[in-house]
């Protein structure tokens, strides 16, 4: 896990960009608008997503993880009790903001058709929860966790 906001910054970089990918692959399946799922607007979505998803992991969702898993009470030292906790915080907080995200990307590119606003919000939250949610505890998070300890965090061993 990062020790410093340096290793903050490149953690978040590498989740942000896996989880941004397969979600706006995702979501752009879900629409069923096949037509669109063009590399140009995969890439702008992917693009446009990633910077809103860094942002939103650095400042606001990441901060407000570490507080509400610091602040619940179980063992501390139990580092897997530890990564679900705060997994799931984040997997939380990032699929409420990013949900928003979908829900105007989805009204500038189809319209709301006719549905509620919060509605259509709470579909595309549950949507996007039932993949975020094991797609971050079994694939990206092990997966970053992994490149980030054996490449990241071991390059910086070898430099002391």
């Amino acid at each position: 896990m990062p020790t410093n906001q340096k290793e903050s910054l490149i953690f978040g970089f590498i989740m942000c960009f896996g989880m941004v990918a397969v979600m706006s692959a995702y979501n752009l399946l879900l629409i069923g608008d096949l037509k669109h799922l063009t590399l140009q607007n995969v890439l702008t979505e992917v693009g446009i997503g990633f910077i809103i998803a860094l942002l939103l992991d650095l400042h606001v969702v990441g901060p407000l993880a570490k507080k509400i898993t610091h602040r619940l009470p179980f063992d501390k030292s139990n580092k897997l009790l530890f990564v679900l906790c705060m997994s799931t915080s984040m997997i939380l907080g990032m699929v409420f903001f990013m949900s928003i995200f979908g829900l105007v990307m989805s009204y500038l590119g189809n319209g709301l058709d006719g549905q509620g606003l919060l509605i259509v919000y709470g579909v595309i939250f549950v949507k996007n929860f039932i993949l975020a949610f094991p797609l971050q505890l079994l694939v990206m998070g092990p997966i970053v966790r992994f490149i980030f300890k054996h490449f990241i965090q071991r390059k910086k061993c070898e430099t002391v």
